[in-house]
């Protein structure tokens, strides 16, 4: 549509002209690429126009934008992985470390002043319960060791009282209920005491009665029933009245926590 000449034509050739133009143009929009593209292959615009490169852009940073997300996911699921793993390796040899500590504490048998200077240790109440329970051990096979009673012992006389104390075993617990017919309490205290007799046959029961001794009326008739514990001949334990802690009727098992 170039023209030849430059020159002012007539109303009709310009008319032709404006004619002509407005067919170039329509020609050419209609063979124009549309504005919506389509992606071919791998995402890539046929258009090769500004619109086509703004496409290509935006899905070029969405799968830059996914390859980024999907790294990250994987880096945190490796980061967790190996978290656990360290964990769950210092959770054991550190479990493995307080048994050893423990062990050593145990055998080597502490006074109570060392174990109070532990007081702030982490595992101080594992540490004291397996320590009662060994040191229960030892003493059940230390009671087991000496002679075995089995029974409650009737005390005649006074002498008989004397002689139960000063001739036993030095390592023997004596435990004597002085009792007397009639005082509440007492009947109780005397079943309790068979019963425990069979369980401790270590420990020796015997029970007496006020009278035989020579205690006094007053003593009698406040005091009882009463419990005196011996050992190596020396009083250790001296309980008098009893019923006030454990009422009139109890059982081997209150007698034994008391």
């Amino acid at each position: 549509g170039e023209k030849l000449q430059y020159y002012y034509s007539s109303s009709e050739d310009e008319d032709s002209d404006h004619e002509d133009k407005d067919r170039g143009r329509g020609a050419l929009a209609g063979s124009s690429i549309p504005a919506d593209a389509e992606l071919a292959g791998e995402g890539i615009s046929v258009n090769t126009g500004p619109k086509g490169v703004i496409n290509d852009w935006r899905r070029f940073k969405q799968l830059e934008t996914e390859q980024r997300e999907e790294q990250c996911r994987e880096m945190e699921r490796l980061i967790k992985k190996l978290s656990m793993t360290c964990r769950s390796h210092l959770d054991e040899e550190e479990e493995q470390q307080k048994q050893k500590d423990l062990q050593e504490k145990i055998s080597g048998k502490m006074t109570l002043k060392e174990f109070s200077m532990m007081n702030e240790d982490q595992d101080d109440e594992e540490f004291l319960q397996q320590y009662r329970k060994q040191r229960m051990e030892e003493m059940q096979q230390q009671l087991h060791r000496g002679p075995q009673f089995r029974q409650v012992f009737e005390i005649p006389s006074g002498e008989g009282f004397l002689d139960m104390i000063d001739k036993e075993q030095k390592s023997t617990l004596i435990m004597v209920h002085i009792y007397e017919d009639g005082i509440p309490g007492t009947d109780a205290m005397h079943g309790c005491m068979i019963c425990l007799a069979a369980e401790y046959p270590a420990v020796k029961f015997c029970r007496v009665k006020s009278s035989v001794i020579g205690a006094s009326s007053r003593f009698t008739s406040s005091a009882l029933p009463a419990l005196l514990l011996y050992k190596g001949g020396e009083l250790i334990g001296n309980f008098v009245r009893v019923t006030d802690q454990l009422g009139e009727d109890f059982f081997a098992v209150d007698l034994e926590a008391f």
